[in-house]
């Protein structure tokens, strides 16, 4: 494969980033650049192992199960709770404490949609009209 040239500017703590890296491995700085892109650029995203391992024995379940699954909802709770932090934090800002009970919640929405998304694209798989799921409860 042909090497293409790019020249790039880069903020300069990222650049010292770089630099120590190439220096532990002992390689240029371009070359750790190349690897850094090509591992951003090549390597799909991953998912933590338990969630990885959830989506796959989404595979197991039943259509009903599924039917459930894609249907599943952060608590109401949690849904105001998130929603309520968010507007705090345009407004003026969360403590540390706040900034750990918002990301929290986030990651657990994360979850839910990711599961909801998977279970929805395995009853599309499996031949089901899934656009029930599209509608507003």
């Amino acid at each position: 494969m042909a090497a293409q040239h790019l020249t790039l500017a880069l903020p300069e703590l990222i650049y010292q980033q770089l630099q120590e890296r190439a220096r532990q491995a002992q390689r240029s700085v371009e070359d750790e650049a190349a690897d850094v892109l090509t591992e951003a650029v090549v390597s799909p995203a991953r998912l933590p192992e338990d969630l990885e391992t959830e989506l796959a024995a989404l595979q197991l379940l039943h259509d009903h199960e599924l039917w459930q699954a894609a249907r599943m909802r952060l608590s109401d709770e949690a849904t105001t709770q998130l929603a309520r932090l968010n507007r705090k934090r345009q407004r003026e800002g969360l403590t540390a404490a706040e900034e750990q009970q918002a990301s929290l919640l986030l990651r657990q929405y994360d979850r839910v949609m990711l599961v909801r998304a998977q279970a929805a694209a395995l009853l599309k798989h499996r031949g089901h009209d899934i656009s029930s799921l599209f509608q507003a409860p």
